[in-house]
Parts: structure tokens; C-alpha cells; sequence
């Protein structure tokens, strides 16, 4: 009986890590043929696809900062996400402290309102953001991404920070009380310190969102000026001829930023998560 039971148990681990395996390998097999298909040719890649670099091009990455203005538009997607970042974690905190902690009427109709947002898909605010932007003034401006990647995460971020605030102890707050902190004082001196894994955790998500995005810009934008790096990967095509090559050099170049911030921080992002999903 011993043996059947043990049997079965390496069969079913075996099973697991298989499975495992095989989720692993399609996370890193795409990255790592887009990472060995940017050093190799045009030509390597139409006679063989997925062959390796008989020798490694790096001048590809060269061609891809010329090419496209690629040092311009990565600081322009830096700036929009870093600032659309710090507005969205500002507004959303202060809404979440208010929501988390404070009782009052038609509290849970606005935050099912806020969080809502999260079911709507983007492009469905695609109309109402060109108008308003448009009769505002800051059409082809990075202003305008900033603002819309703000109010474009702020569902999702309100909704973390709320099921993270809400697994702080209100004992913290009440010690405070007694010793004469006032509403503000509680926040910019307690909550707010506290919350950081929260925090991180919404700006990571809104960062990775304003980075990668790309239908917004193309409608907000048309100048090199106010463009951003998702946009210049597209002018690796021309009418006659695509520079594979050096698109793929591009791509891997703007995904360093996402991945380093996600490695960097992801014990936080983690740690954000499961906390806002014990009361969220």
C-alpha cells in the first residue's frame, strides 16, 4: 500500500514540475528568440526564423537608437510614466485613506463607482479623451499622456490601496488619537508610511501601463517631439522594406526598463497584493 501511495506521489510531482516547465518555457522561449533575432540579420531571419547568430550583430542596437530617435522617446515614456506614476499614487492614496478608514454616507457606492472602471476597456474612452483633450489644448503634448495614464489607473490602484489600507490595524490609529494627531497627521505620518507596499504595487502596475502603451499615444500625439517609445518601434517599417533586425534590437531595449523595475521591486509588488486581498 506503502508503495503505491509512493509511487503515485512521484508520478503526480513528476507531472507538476512538467507542467511547471512547460509554463516556464513559454514565458522565456518568445524573449529569448527576440533577444537572439536582434542580433542576427535581415537576411538570417527570412532563410531561418528561429536559427541562431552566426555572427552576433550588436550594431543592431546602434541602428535602433539612430533609426527611430530612440534616446529622444525613451526619455519621453520615462518622464510620462515617472510623473503619471507619482499622480496616480498621490490621488489614489488619499482616496483609499478616506475609503479604507473613514465612515460616512454613499462610501460604498463611490468606491464601487471608482473601482468599476477597472471592468471598462480602455479604448471605449478612446472619443471622450480625444475631445477632451482636444478642447483643453493639449493635443501633441506629454501632458496630456500624463493625465490620461493618471485617470486611466486610477480603478486599479484605488482598488489596491484600499485592500491594503484595510489590513492596517486601526489600534496604530487610535494610539495616535490619544496622542493628539489630527486627521492629516494620522495620514502623511502613519498610513502613508505604512502603506508603501501598497503603493509600490499600484505604481508598478500604472509605470508598466503608461510604458507600454501604445493606442493612447498614437491618438494623443504626432510629433517626435511628444512621442513616445512604443510609437517609434513602428517606423522600423517602411513601404518597401522592414528593418527586422533592428525593431527586435528596439523592443528589447524598451522592455529593460519594465523588467528591471519589476525585479527589482517584486517582494513589495508581492507582498502589496496579498495584503490587499486578505480584507480587500
Amino acid at each position: 500500500m506503502e508503495d503505491k501511495y509512493t509511487v503515485k506521489k512521484i508520478v503526480i510531482g513528476f507531472l507538476k514540475w512538467c507542467f511547471l516547465l512547460f509554463l516556464l518555457a513559454v514565458a522565456l522561449l518568445p524573449l529569448l528568440w527576440l533577444i537572439l533575432s536582434s542580433l542576427r540579420t535581415n537576411l538570417e531571419l527570412q532563410i531561418s526564423p528561429f536559427g541562431w547568430p552566426k555572427n552576433p550583430q550588436w550594431g543592431n542596437y546602434l541602428n535602433a537608437l539612430k533609426m527611430a530617435s530612440l534616446p529622444r522617446l525613451l526619455v519621453n515614456s520615462l518622464v510620462v510614466a515617472a510623473v503619471a506614476v507619482i499622480l496616480n499614487v498621490l490621488i489614489t492614496t488619499m482616496a483609499a485613506y478616506v475609503l479604507s478608514r473613514e465612515h460616512f454616507m454613499g462610501r460604498d457606492v463611490i468606491y464601487t463607482i471608482l473601482t468599476a472602471g477597472v471592468l471598462i476597456p480602455v479604448i471605449a474612452f478612446m472619443v471622450p479623451y480625444f475631445t477632451l483633450i482636444t478642447k483643453m489644448g493639449l493635443y501633441n503634448n506629454l501632458l496630456a499622456l500624463i493625465l490620461v495614464y493618471t485617470a486611466v489607473n486610477i480603478p486599479v490602484s484605488t482598488f489596491l490601496e484600499t485592500g491594503f489600507m484595510k489590513s492596517i490595524p486601526k489600534e496604530i490609529e487610535e494610539a495616535a488619537i490619544i496622542d493628539g494627531c489630527n486627521f492629516y497627521s494620522r495620514f502623511s505620518k502613519i498610513i502613508f508610511p505604512i502603506s508603501k507596499s501598497g503603493m509600490v504595487t499600484a505604481g508598478t502596475f500604472c509605470f508598466t501601463y503608461a510604458w507600454n502603451e501604445f493606442t493612447m499615444a498614437m491618438l494623443l500625439t504626432s510629433s517626435v517631439q511628444s512621442r513616445t517609445v512604443q510609437l517609434g518601434i513602428k517606423f522600423f517599417t517602411s513601404q518597401f522594406i522592414t528593418d527586422y533586425s533592428s525593431m527586435y534590437a528596439a523592443i528589447v531595449v524598451t522592455i529593460i526598463p519594465s523588467v528591471t523595475i519589476y525585479a527589482l521591486l517584486h517582494d513589495k509588488i508581492i507582498g502589496g497584493i496579498a495584503a490587499g486581498s486578505v480584507k480587500g
